[in-house]
């Protein structure tokens, strides 16, 4: 399957998880065109000043890959700072949080695996 850029949904979800201002998701494919356990395949972009805020994921797992931007990652308690080229995998059970702590654009790629 093939998909232009254009065809793929844009969402923007308000203080999305508690989290602060908007994400703004580019579903690059949806469940239901997915064969595989993947409950989300997506870019986020986050603006200067917003998050996404802290969540669990149970019988799941989320990979946060970094494209540009900086960012502050909570996973499971511990805090770090990412770059492009990071990349965080949170799951059984445990929670994270990513917030926005640059001046230009936070762009990742999510990926939430189900078991």
């Amino acid at each position: 399957m093939i998909k232009n850029a254009q065809d793929m949904r844009v969402e923007l979800r308000e203080k999305m998880r508690g989290g602060t201002g908007a994400a703004q998701i580019k579903h690059i494919f949806e469940q239901q065109e997915l064969k595989g356990k993947c409950r989300l395949f997506a870019t986020i972009t986050l603006e200067p000043g917003c998050s996404i805020g802290p969540h669990p994921h149970d019988s799941e797992e989320e990979v946060y890959y970094i494209l540009k931007g900086r960012a502050k990652v909570v996973d499971d308690g511990e805090e770090r700072e990412l770059q492009p080229g990071d990349a965080v995998l949170t799951g059984g059970g445990a929670s994270h949080s990513i917030a926005n702590i640059g001046e230009e654009t936070l762009e990742l790629l999510a990926v939430i695996l189900t078991y």
